[in-house]
C-alpha cells in the first residue's frame, strides 16, 4: 500500500508565504496612506507649488505724490523708467547671465552681484531688479535677446522728474534704492528690495505721504517663463501731493542772487512762520541719485570745497556775527542797562584787562548811542554792554527766541547752533568762563554758532515783537482725489516776554541800517517799501592785520538779516555768504532781491517787462542806496 501524499505547505513555505502577503500589505498600506496624505492633507500646498510653476507675481511700483509750491505750481513729479529685473527661479546658469548683463548694459558686475545677494531669502520667482533708468535703446536690445536671457524682464516704473532742473535740491531732497539696513526696520516694513525711498529733504521726511501703496499682477506663464496671459490685476495707489510753503519765484530769485557762492538764504512770512525761500548754494542734481551716480561726478561733489551736498540753511552752523548784536541791545534794554540815550565813546579799539579788542571801523565811531551803534554796527558799544550784561543774560535773552536748539522746521537733521553760557562751557569742556569771552559773544562772535533759519526766524521775531512762529515748509497733504488729508496752519511755539517798546527802539535802529546815511546795510534799500535789517561779518579764522590779499578760506562770512515793510512788517529774510568778507556788499543785496521778489508778487512793486540777468543786482535795489560802510 502507498503511503498517503501530504498535499498541505511545509512550515517553511507556509512562513515565506504569509512574509510575502504581510509584505505586500505593508507596502500597500504605505502607498494608499502617501496618496491620502498628498491629495488630502497637503494638496493646499502642493496646489500653490503647482501654481508658482505657473503664475508670476509681478510688483506694480505705486507712483510717489508730486511736491508742488504754495501756489500750485509743480516742483515735482514723476516720469516713466524702465529697470531690468530676474526672476532667480528661471536661471539655470547665475554667473553667466550676470556676465550677459554687466556687458550687455555695460555695468559693473559687482554692483549687480550685490544685488542678486540683496535679493537672497525671498521667494525665487520675485522679481529681482538689478539694473534701474537703462535707455531706450539697452531695452530694445534686452527684448530682441530675451530668449538668450532666461527669467529677465523689463519692468516700467516711475522715476522723479525735476520740473525745474536743480532749483531746490536741498529742500525737495533726493531718492535711492532702499538699502538693507532700511528693509530690516520697522518703518520700511511694507518695501521690497528695489524699491527706491526718500533719503534727504521732504522725499526723506515725508516720505509716509508720498509714497503710495504698491501694487501688483498675478500673470501665466509657460514652461520657459514667457508671458501667457494676466490673471489678476491689482493696481496701485499714487502717493499723496504734498503742497509746501515755498514760493517758486522766490526760490528762483533766492538761489539765481547766491549764483555760484556758497551760502544761503531763507525768506518767511513774520506772521505766520512759513518759509516761503529755503536756497542752499551750490546745489547738485538730485536726478543722478536716483540712478547710477558717475563715479567722476560724486568725486567731484566730495571734494569741492564749497560742499555742495551740504544743506547749509538747515545745518550749517556759522557764527552771527553783528547781526547777533539785536540780542544783545534788546537784552541790554530789558535789564535796564542801557537806554536810547546811554552813550560811550568809541575811539576804534576796547582796553580789556591785558587784551585789546578792536572795532571793525579802525578810527572809531566817536560819541555812540543805540541807534547809531546799531546803524554803523559799533563794537565797542556792544564790548562794553556785553561786559555789563555777562554771559548768562545774553544767552537767556538768545533762548528766548528759541536759538541754541533746533527749531522743528520738518526735515531731519536740523541743527541746534550753540548759544554759550557759564553753565554750557563748564559741562563742554570742564572749564570756568572767563569775562574776557563774553565780549566776543555780545557781537556774535566766540562760541556762539546759529544757522540761517535760525536767523530768519530770529528777525521775523524781533519784527512782529515777540511772536516765535514755529517755522514750517508744508501747508497741507491732498489725495489723488484732491481732498485734503492735513493742514498746517501758523503754529505759535513760544513768546519772548520782551517789552513791545523794546522792540520798537531796536527796529528804529534797524530801520537807520538800511536807510540813512553811514547805515550798513544800504544795500538792501527798496524805493517802493520800507526796508529794516542788519548787517554781520563772521571772523573764520583771527588773523593779524595783513597787507596782502587774505585767501579765499579765510575770510569773513556775510550775513545779512532783514524784514519789511517797517511799518508793517509780512517778510524776513536772512542771507549769509560764506567767505563773502562784508555784509553789507555782499549779503544785502541779495537780501534786496529776496524782498523785491516777494512784493512783485503781491503787485506791490511792478515787474519789469525783461530783466537781464547781469543787471538783476542793480534793479533790485536803490542805485542811491549804497553808503560808505560794508561791515
Amino acid at each position: 500500500m502507498k503511503p498517503q501524499q501530504n498535499i498541505l505547505p511545509d512550515d517553511d513555505g507556509s512562513r515565506r508565504i504569509i512574509m510575502l502577503s504581510l509584505g505586500a500589505f505593508v507596502m500597500f498600506f504605505l502607498l494608499l496612506s502617501r496618496l491620502w496624505y498628498l491629495q488630502v492633507i497637503d494638496s493646499d500646498n502642493l496646489l500653490d507649488q503647482s501654481e508658482s510653476n505657473r503664475l508670476r507675481f509681478v510688483p506694480v511700483a505705486a507712483p510717489r505724490g508730486a511736491i508742488l509750491d504754495r501756489n500750485g505750481k509743480v516742483l515735482v513729479s514723476n516720469t516713466p523708467s524702465f529697470s531690468v529685473s530676474v526672476i532667480p527661479q528661471d536661471v539655470k546658469n547665475k554667473e553667466l547671465l550676470i556676465d550677459d548683463l554687466a556687458r550687455y548694459l555695460n555695468l559693473n558686475r559687482k554692483e549687480i552681484e550685490e544685488k542678486w545677494t540683496k535679493g537672497q531669502g525671498r521667494a525665487k520667482y520675485y522679481p529681482l531688479v538689478v539694473a534701474s533708468g537703462i535707455s531706450r535703446d539697452q531695452m530694445e536690445f534686452l527684448e530682441e535677446n530675451r530668449l538668450a536671457l532666461p527669467g529677465v524682464n523689463i519692468e516700467m516704473k516711475p522715476v522723479r522728474a525735476y520740473s525745474n532742473g536743480q532749483l531746490g535740491a536741498h529742500l525737495l531732497g533726493y531718492l535711492a534704492e532702499i538699502n538693507e539696513e532700511e528693509l530690516g526696520s520697522e518703518r520700511y516694513k511694507e518695501y521690497n528690495a528695489g524699491d527706491y525711498t526718500g533719503k534727504s529733504g521732504i522725499e526723506k521726511s515725508w516720505e509716509s505721504f508720498l509714497h503710495g501703496t504698491d501694487g501688483g499682477r498675478q500673470i501665466e506663464v509657460d514652461a520657459r517663463g514667457r508671458f501667457l496671459r494676466t490673471v489678476e490685476d491689482s493696481g496701485s495707489s499714487v502717493g499723496n501731493t504734498v503742497m509746501l510753503t515755498i514760493d517758486l519765484e522766490m526760490q528762483k530769485v533766492a538761489e539765481r542772487a547766491l549764483g555760484e557762492r556758497a551760502g544761503a538764504a531763507v525768506a518767511m512770512d513774520v506772521n505766520t512762520g512759513e518759509i516761503l525761500a529755503f536756497a542752499s548754494s551750490p546745489d547738485f542734481d538730485p536726478a543722478l541719485f536716483t540712478g547710477r551716480m558717475p563715479p567722476e561726478k560724486w568725486k567731484e561733489y566730495l571734494e569741492d570745497p564749497r560742499h555742495p551736498l551740504e544743506n547749509k540753511a538747515l545745518k550749517g552752523m556759522y557764527p552771527p556775527g553783528s547781526t547777533f548784536k539785536i540780542v544783545t541791545a534788546l537784552a541790554g534794554l530789558e535789564a535796564g542797562l542801557i537806554d536810547p540815550h546811554t552813550a560811550i565813546d568809541c575811539p576804534g579799539y576796547y582796553k580789556f584787562g591785558n587784551s585789546t579788542f578792536k572795532c571793525w571801523d579802525k578810527k572809531g565811531h566817536g560819541h555812540v548811542e543805540l541807534r547809531k551803534a546799531l546803524r554803523e554796527s559799533c563794537d565797542v558799544y556792544f564790548y562794553k554792554l556785553a561786559e555789563r550784561l555777562g554771559v548768562d543774560r545774553i544767552a537767556d535773552c538768545a533762548k528766548r527766541f528759541g536759538l541754541g536748539a533746533p527749531l522743528g522746521i520738518g526735515l531731519d537733521s536740523e541743527k541746534g547752533g550753540v548759544i554759550p553760557s557759564q553753565e554750557w562751557k563748564l559741562k563742554r569742556f570742564g572749564k570756568k568762563w572767563y569775562q574776557g569771552e563774553t565780549l566776543s559773544v555780545g557781537i556774535g562772535q566766540g562760541y556762539v554758532l546759529t544757522t540761517p533759519v535760525q536767523l530768519a526766524s530770529m528777525i521775523a521775531t524781533v519784527a512782529n515783537e515777540g511772536i516765535v512762529y514755529q517755522p514750517h515748509l508744508v501747508r497741507r497733504i491732498v489725495d489723488s482725489e484732491g481732498k485734503s488729508l492735513k493742514e498746517f496752519p501758523p503754529q505759535v511755539s513760544r513768546r519772548t516776554g520782551i517789552k513791545p517798546e523794546n522792540y520798537r527802539l531796536v527796529k528804529d535802529g534797524l530801520f537807520a541800517v538800511v536807510n540813512e546815511p553811514h547805515g550798513t546795510g544800504g544795500m538792501a534799500r527798496l524805493a517802493e517799501v520800507k526796508v529794516a535789517g542788519k548787517t554781520g561779518s563772521s571772523q573764520v579764522v583771527k588773523l593779524r592785520d595783513s597787507k596782502g590779499e587774505v585767501p579765499y578760506q579765510f575770510r569773513d562770512h556775510a550775513l545779512f538779516v532783514g524784514f519789511a515793510p517797517y511799518d508793517k512788517p509780512e517778510v524776513a529774510v536772512a542771507v549769509i555768504v560764506e567767505h563773502g568778507e562784508h555784509g553789507g556788499s555782499a549779503a544785502a543785496p541779495i537780501a534786496g532781491r529776496l524782498l523785491r521778489a516777494y512784493f512783485e508778487g503781491k503787485g506791490v512793486i511792478k515787474k519789469p517787462v525783461a530783466r537781464p540777468d547781469k543787471q538783476e543786482q542793480e534793479d533790485s535795489a536803490d542805485p542811491e542806496a549804497a553808503g560808505d560802510v560794508t561791515e
